[in-house]
């Protein structure tokens, strides 16, 4: 019985088909280059509509390379943090004057311990 039993394959694991005969569609590999100069190459078919700009995995917009506008780059500011923004209102010097004062009404017992 066992010489008669079918045989198969295992689902997924072959394809029958072959790459005799296929005629692949021609492409382009379009570079884009970002503001922070990340590279990025896009393959493109050959018939389709290029843009000129693409999102980059850093999320900032890339331009085609090659399409250099010096008026239109990004500026990347960078991250205000507390401290700057501190610093945008008051001088170290008050800052260090508000501090003492504080530390000194905990001392007295003007401002509660909490734990």
């Amino acid at each position: 019985m066992a010489e008669r039993s079918l045989r198969g394959m295992s689902i997924g694991a072959k394809s029958l088909e072959s790459d005799e005969n296929v005629d692949f569609a021609a492409r382009n590999d379009i570079p884009y280059v970002c503001a922070r100069g990340h590279r990025t190459l896009v393959p493109f078919a050959d018939e389709a509509d290029i843009p000129e700009t693409w999102e980059c995995h850093c999320g900032l917009t890339a331009k085609m390379d090659g399409l250099e506008d010096p008026e239109t780059h990004e500026i990347i500011k960078p991250t205000r943090t507390h401290w700057d923004m501190l610093l945008e209102r008051r001088s170290e010097e008050e800052l260090k004057e508000l501090l003492d004062k504080r530390l000194e009404m905990h001392r007295e017992g003007w401002i509660p311990d909490y734990e």
